[in-house]
């Protein structure tokens, strides 16, 4: 055999001639991930494992995960199979005075189940485990104080939730469905775990369009929302000092958990395993009598389930399902709502400062509605010290920060209800 037949043998065994045009072009769209990941450091802990599953769907690969041709043309993903063979029929018994023999039993005897590693993880994204999980260490991470000492600040997380049904109707518009429309409109609540716990109830065939969309605008914050901040208030506004908070004391956290879970799960059922998981977090973070399970849930869970939530999403980027014009419909209709959203809240500060003249709310807080904690809060901070350093926001933004949060779960919960059934 000649050397040159002995190479062909050899490249025949390998996988160069699976690669795709798709492939090479997702390749370069990983790369803009990493780039933004890496090097500008736009939420690198989402972005990073998002890049690499989607570089992983977009390869040849063996033993990682499987994708099914569905019926109506799309691509899924995450299926294993189970072998196993059926056991000799049980021979029936004697029949006792008065009584029947008892039937033959046929079972399967499970022998193995085959599938991709990739089969098995992405069933946490299936099952609807990750979201909340990750949302029980969002729980464990924040500090409700500020929502409590200034409960008005919940009108602007509400008001924020105005981008999601602008966008819910522009996505109707252009031909979305509503199940689908109502998933792309969950982008402009700049939660991601809400959105992918929404699309996979009413749109699993756009999962990674809307993950990456969410996760993208979430690590744009800084990016997208001071051009509008600025567009919608005077150099007045922006300098407004609000008044100090009052301390909150434990009690009332604890009582604000309870009473927020009974309330929303009361309100929107479908939201339950969020807000459940959401209040769980805080609920240990804020009694004080249970630091080992503060510290799990504030480091390893939510830090394995990222890894885990993050590479599930980018192996739904599959090349030949993530490159249609369907997808860049739904990435221009995510910085839509990221702009409404933000807009709203900006607007309804505005509203609120006419009815309490003698207590006014820095508009540059309204933003901060949207649910990305707390990169929002942190930008609301950074834009109101370039017009007076001594003005410390922050801890003020937290509140509708906070309130964006449970109100996007709602929002959420509100779809799945009327649309999911």
């Amino acid at each position: 055999m000649s050397v040159f037949q002995g190479f062909l043998d050899f490249m025949g065994e390998t996988s160069f001639s699976l690669i795709t045009w798709q492939m090479m072009v997702m390749w370069g769209v990983v790369l803009a991930l990493l780039y933004l990941a890496v090097y500008k450091g736009f939420e690198p802990l989402l972005l990073v494992p998002i890049a690499f599953g989607a570089l992983l769907a977009n390869l040849p690969t063996r033993g990682v995960i499987h994708l099914k041709h569905m019926p109506d043309g799309s691509i899924d993903s995450g299926f294993f199979t189970v072998k196993g063979e059926l056991r000799a029929p049980a021979v029936p018994g004697p029949a006792g005075d008065g009584q029947k023999p008892a039937l033959p039993e046929t079972e399967l005897e499970v022998t193995r189940i085959e599938g991709g590693l990739y089969d098995f993880i992405s069933q946490g994204i299936k099952l609807e485990i990750f979201p909340p999980l990750i949302f029980l260490g969002v729980g464990a991470l924040t500090d409700f104080g500020p929502l409590i000492a200034n409960p008005r600040t919940l009108l602007l997380g509400a008001a924020a939730q105005i981008g999601i049904f602008i966008t819910f109707m522009g996505a109707s518009l252009l031909g979305f469905t509503a199940k689908q429309a109502a998933s792309i409109g969950i982008i402009g609540g700049a939660d991601g775990p809400t959105a992918i716990f929404t699309a996979n109830k009413l749109a699993p065939e756009l999962l990674g369009a809307i993950a990456v969309a969410a996760y993208s605008y979430m690590s744009l914050v800084p990016l997208i929302q001071p051009p509008i901040m600025r567009l919608l208030t005077t150099h007045k506004e922006r300098v407004i000092k609000m008044k100090s908070l009052r301390k909150v004391v434990r009690l009332e956290k604890l009582f604000f958990c309870l009473l927020v879970t009974v309330t929303c799960v009361l309100l929107v059922p479908d939201a339950s395993a969020l807000i459940a998981m959401l209040m769980l977090g805080n609920f240990i973070r804020e009694c004080g009598v249970a630091d080992r399970l503060l510290q799990a849930c504030q480091n390893e869970i939510i830090n394995v389930v990222t890894i885990f939530l993050g590479t599930s999403v980018g192996m739904t980027m599959q090349g030949e399902r993530f490159l249609m014009p369907q997808t860049l419909k739904i990435i221009v209709l995510g910085v839509i709502a990221f702009g409404f959203a933000t807009a709203g809240g900006v607007i309804v500060a505005k509203i609120m400062n006419w009815f309490s003249p003698n207590n006014p709310v820095n508009p540059l807080i309204g933003s901060a509605g949207v649910s990305a904690v707390p990169m929002a809060a942190r930008v609301s901070q950074i834009e109101g010290q370039k017009y007076d350093p001594t003005n410390y926001l922050l801890m003020h933004a937290m509140g509708p920060n906070v309130a964006g949060v449970i109100g996007t779960a709602v929002a959420a919960g509100y779809f799945l209800s009327t649309l999911g059934h």
